[in-house]
């Protein structure tokens, strides 16, 4: 899943940020945000799944301001329950096969 700029924009609003000096690095972060949610959770679309998307930007919030070390424990339950959701998800469409 590729990075889209909509998405870097979607991200510059959430966080209040008007420049786009910052849009290759952005870009970058949630890159590594999305690669780390789907090695913990599973495999999702962040355009389709608005759980995949909040955490992906939530972890990217945390990287833009140096706090990374404190997303997994701050974030440990809806890890925990998006892994599970998307582990259920994958096993009904296994099932429909």
């Amino acid at each position: 899943m590729e990075i889209t700029p909509e998405l870097v924009e979607e991200f510059k609003q959430r966080m209040h940020i008007s420049h786009s000096s910052e849009d290759d690095n952005l870009k970058r972060l949630l890159s590594f945000s999305y690669e780390d949610i789907k090695a913990k959770c599973g495999v999702f679309e962040i355009g389709k799944n608005k759980r995949g998307k909040e955490l992906i930007f939530e972890r990217t919030r945390y990287v833009y301001n140096d706090a990374l070390e404190y997303f997994d424990d701050n974030f440990l339950s809806q890890l925990t329950s998006f892994g599970i959701e998307l582990a259920l998800i994958g096993g009904e469409e296994n099932e429909a096969v």
